[in-house]
């Protein structure tokens, strides 16, 4: 996660989800963490409450969360109150979270002084340097989008479209075998084993079920079809060929 730290009445703060995202959890348990230990946080040291014309503003001038359109109510988290949060929540990843949080917060403190000490035609040249240092990271970011995408197409093209889903999830699935060097039979479990992670199912027990109930013994495509879950399918094998890209 790229780290946004922001300015609120002279404080540099994150918003709960920034928080959440930093430490690797959600944001309901950011708030319950919160209300468990509420004596130990105060208002202006530890976190901002923005309402009514405040929230308006902030929202006016900040585009970070969807979320804030509909808030009515919005805890922002200073660096001490970031650091109550990794003391309550006690885990690695908060602590290792907030490492980076402070080494933020800090990069934040020093770069305003700093501008505030140059000429406004040095602080112009380093504000540019800073958006170009964006921009690069927004770059790289963007060639690994690239290469995403083109690996998807050149399954695709690798992949005879034409013809019923059921063929196409067979040949996905021997395509899978050859990218891994696994037989086609085992290749077959692989997407059991993720179409009930992705949709929390049994295939297999929901397939016996069917054969005991019908009498007629079909194999997973047929099975997939009667059902009308290829389409779920499909997305599956997708995701399994594509699941190694960088």
């Amino acid at each position: 996660m790229n780290l946004v730290v922001i300015e609120q009445n002279g404080q540099r703060v994150l918003t709960t989800q920034q928080l959440a995202e930093a430490y690797g959890t959600d944001m309901e348990r950011i708030q319950v963490n919160f209300n468990r230990n509420k004596e130990r946080y105060k208002e202006g040291k530890h976190f901002i409450l923005l309402q009514g014309d405040e929230l308006k503003q902030f929202k006016a001038t900040y585009q970070i969360d969807n979320q804030l359109k509909f808030a009515t109510k919005l805890y922002l988290w200073t660096e001490k109150g970031a650091w109550l949060h990794a003391k309550s929540l006690n885990t690695d990843e908060a602590w290792e979270a907030y490492e980076r949080l402070v080494d933020e917060y800090y990069n934040v403190k020093e770069n305003a002084v700093n501008l505030q000490m140059l000429s406004p035609q040095l602080q112009t040249l380093i504000s540019l340097e800073l958006r170009q240092k964006q921009l690069e990271k927004e770059l790289e970011e963007a060639k690994k989008q690239v290469t995403v995408v083109q690996h998807r197409l050149d399954n695709i093209d690798r992949i005879d479209t034409i013809g019923d889903l059921r063929q196409r999830l067979n040949k996905m699935i021997q395509r899978y075998a050859h990218q891994n060097g696994i037989p086609f039979n085992h290749a077959w479990k692989d997407f059991v084993q993720a179409f009930n992670t992705a949709y929390r199912t049994n295939l297999e027990l929901r397939r016996q079920n069917h054969i005991n109930k019908t009498g007629k013994d079909i194999s997973r495509p047929q099975f997939l079809e009667e059902m009308g879950l290829l389409d779920d399918a499909i997305r599956v094998a997708d995701k399994m060929l594509n699941s190694k890209v960088k």
